[in-house]
């Protein structure tokens, strides 16, 4: 019996009976011989650590475009912070801590530059619309190493797929990461606003505030402890009716605070124009997409739209800044 059998067998004595077990998983789409040390799950989490699409997460907005200050969020510490909290509530319900990293560390590898502004900016363009969590699922299946994709298990690319509200995730690890996604967003953009001005601590409506907590620690400790306590043992995970409707009344006010504050988010415009013009220069001059994505155009039946569209998409904020100063902004001529 090597090390991944041995790791196997110790999730089916540990962990609840609700947990996805390693070694009961759907599988992959393409078969790949079983790690020796490794069990499924963290074979994917690991996968996802190492692609190319995760390392740019740090170089995309989150909230605040191009802030000045090291402190504020990107979309990679978003991303970890999701997967500390998501890891938190799966080990304290015995469930598969792996599954739920993989999912987290995966949930926004299709997220554009410009956080929202840029997800708006390729829906209107782009034919057929675009929307992060597909996108993402396109990231993992298709796009990363070459277009070979990362052949991750099915119930890491649902749980994905399913991250958000609407989203149905299929194990309770997805479920996990779904509301742990939520808990970072909101918590983390309160903190951002706080640092930008934007807001205060005291303009917290005291009927939230008062449910959830006064500052950035009290409101996670709060959530998180709530989904523990109302999901052990139980084949699902949930909050309580109260500190669900306290935290969508704290998302509501974030919505009207900062999320379409003319001050937080005065740039947004520019930055959807920018994409938008990007956009359709490479759809007009397709010989200037990367090699990689030219050949997906070649030998699939994939649209010349969504391939130039994952393109913009897998930028960085300041690598589409680069790109539109080389195409856009003409440059002194020097006849020296």
């Amino acid at each position: 019996m090597n090390v991944r059998e041995k790791q196997e067998r110790l999730e089916h004595q540990y962990l609840s009976p609700y947990a996805s077990f390693s070694d009961k998983s759907l599988g992959r789409d393409e078969f790949e011989e079983p790690c020796d040390i490794r069990p499924i799950y963290q074979r994917d989490r690991d996968k996802i650590l190492h692609s190319k699409s995760f390392r740019r997460l740090k170089g995309k907005t989150q909230v605040f475009l191009s802030p000045e200050g090291d402190h504020y969020r990107t979309r990679l510490t978003h991303t970890l912070e999701v997967s500390q909290i998501a890891r938190t509530i799966a080990k304290s319900l015995l469930l598969n801590e792996d599954l739920t990293e993989a999912i987290a560390l995966g949930h926004d590898l299709g997220h554009t530059p410009f956080g929202h502004a840029g997800e708006r900016a390729l829906n209107r363009t782009c034919k057929g619309g675009f929307e992060h969590a597909h996108q993402s699922l396109r990231v993992v299946e298709l796009i990363e190493k070459h277009g070979k994709g990362l052949n991750l298990s099915k119930e890491v690319r649902d749980g994905i797929l399913n991250h958000q509200t609407s989203g149905h995730p299929a194990t309770l690890e997805g479920k996990v990461v779904q509301l742990a996604d939520k808990i970072a967003y909101v918590n983390h953009d309160i903190d951002d606003a706080i640092r930008a001005h934007i807001i205060s601590e005291a303009e917290i409506p005291a009927k939230y505030a008062d449910i959830l907590g006064h500052n950035l620690g009290q409101r996670l400790n709060t959530l998180i402890h709530d989904i523990i306590h109302n999901s052990e043992e139980k084949n699902d995970i949930f909050m309580s009716p109260q500190i669900k409707e306290a935290m969508t009344g704290l998302r509501a006010f974030m919505f009207e605070s900062v999320y379409t504050n003319p001050v937080a988010k005065g740039q947004e415009s520019k930055a959807e124009e920018m994409l938008c013009m990007l956009f359709e220069y490479y759809k007009e001059h397709l010989e200037r997409l990367p090699e990689e994505y030219m050949q997906m155009i070649k030998s699939s039946s994939e649209d010349t739209d969504r391939v130039v569209c994952d393109y913009i998409a897998g930028m960085t904020d300041g690598y589409a800044v680069g790109r539109f100063r080389e195409i856009m902004i003409p440059v002194a001529w020097d006849v020296y």
